[in-house]
């Protein structure tokens, strides 16, 4: 785990401009010992100057703890030693200084301009130096010695402190921008978490919305078409056996069939079920849109589930139980991916149980279409008869047919309308691209 800049500064620990007590410890030990350096040396200059000792070590000491702030202000360092660089002073403040500077964050021709003034005061002083030396007679070498000894000092003295400073910054700013990176793809792998737990919650919600469309599709159609049988069962027992035992094999058969398609939508979940829970833990951003439309389409996939060549036998159903259907199909018949048949099969299934619970004994038309590019479905009903039936009277209904068959077609790319018609039937009409 990284910590962000915010955290960074939050942990700053150091007294004033110091981040760190340690920082804080290093810079004080530097400027105690260059102002005793300079103090040394303000002894000298003092000789030298014609003024008070106390004078030149005073001078001195306070000259030489200016690296106390070099951290804030390094360019107030190196131009102080610059300045007291003719009193043959502040050696270890320029060098310090000089790397302080190249590893700061200031330009780099703030820099390289201070470093020139810097190599050529040290040459002057150096120049100079040398050639009283060899004029008192402490050396005795050639003119040559003057200006190589001057250079060599004067580049010694600043440009090992200036590479190593400038090494050091870039470390330090390549350091920065990776740990500024490292906290960004924290974010992102954070936010990304996060949209990838809401996208498995939605998935989620998805499948359990489309287990419970389902489950309302197979048990109210069935169980609707029983109740009519068993009504019509409980009115013909006495009046006519065979009849009666024609409406209770009728209701046999309808459970059966519910019981089945039960059995299969539940064999369906227990097998999808690691499927799901490895979708939801792996959440790929690009398909995850596809998580919960993976376990709906499994049983299509596998040809399982209605289809449009069993639409006759839905009708005849309904027809057997009491209900006076009429339907027709137009165009060439063919056939289309599992999904849509299912989906078909569904809205003509779903508005025939509506039909029998809210319009029982009500003519409707079944119409179903075959087109270019599309498959239209219409299911209409006339008024039903002024006394409902009493089997229509105890249909319940839980008013979520219709809002589960529009969001089969919508989900395909269809378009799904339903209403009362202007003779006070009802209709509903959808229509599924072929593709």
């Amino acid at each position: 785990m990284t910590t962000t800049g915010e955290e960074r500064a939050a942990a700053r620990g150091g007294p004033w401009w110091w981040a760190r007590w340690r920082s804080a410890a290093l810079d004080v030990g530097l400027a105690l010992a260059s102002a005793v350096e300079c103090a040394f040396e303000g002894v000298r200059f003092a000789r030298d100057a014609g003024i008070p000792v106390a004078a030149g070590v005073v001078f001195g000491v306070l000259t030489g703890s200016a690296l106390l702030v070099r951290r804030q202000w390094p360019i107030a360092v190196v131009l102080v030693s610059i300045a007291i660089a003719p009193a043959q002073m502040g050696y270890l403040m320029g060098i310090v200084g000089l790397y302080t500077l190249a590893a700061s964050e200031l330009p780099r021709r703030i820099i390289g301009s201070l470093a020139g003034m810097s190599l050529v005061g040290m040459l002057i002083v150096m120049f100079v130096r040398v050639r009283q030396d060899m004029a008192r007679g402490s050396w005795d070498l050639g003119d040559w010695f003057v200006p190589f000894a001057a250079i060599t000092t004067a580049i010694g003295m600043t440009a090992p402190p200036l590479l190593l400073g400038l090494y050091v910054g870039a470390r330090r700013r390549l350091m920065e921008s990776l740990r500024e990176r490292a906290d960004s793809l924290e974010r992102e792998l954070q936010l990304l978490a996060e949209r990838a737990e809401e996208r498995a919650e939605w998935a989620r919600n998805e499948e359990r919305t489309r287990i419970a469309r389902d489950m309302h599709d197979v048990v109210a159609h069935r169980v609707s078409l029983m109740v009519v049988h068993a009504a019509a069962l409980q009115a013909v027992a006495r009046k006519d056996p065979e009849k009666a035992v024609k409406n209770a094999a009728l209701v046999g058969d309808m459970g059966r069939q519910a019981l089945t398609e039960l059995r299969e939508m539940l064999g369906v979940l227990r097998s999808g079920d690691g499927g799901v829970r490895r979708a939801e833990q792996a959440v790929p951003l690009a398909a995850v849109r596809v998580a919960a439309a993976v376990a709906a389409s499994k049983a299509a996939d596998e040809g399982e589930g209605p289809c449009l060549l069993e639409l006759e036998e839905l009708v005849g159903q309904s027809a057997a139980a009491g209900m006076v259907v009429d339907l027709s199909v137009e165009g060439d018949v063919r056939v289309y991916a599992a999904e849509i048949e299912q989906t078909a099969y569904r809205v003509v299934q779903e508005a025939l149980t509506n039909v029998h619970k809210h319009a029982a004994g009500a003519k409707t038309y079944v119409r179903l279409a075959h087109r270019v590019s599309e498959i239209a479905m219409q299911v209409e009903n006339e008024p039903p008869p002024e006394v409902p039936s009493q089997a229509a009277a105890r249909l319940p209904s839980g008013g979520n047919g219709l809002v589960g068959m529009k969001e089969r077609v919508t989900a395909l790319g269809g378009v799904f309308v339903s209403g009362p018609t202007d003779a006070g039937g009802f209709r509903v009409s959808a229509v599924i691209p072929a593709a």
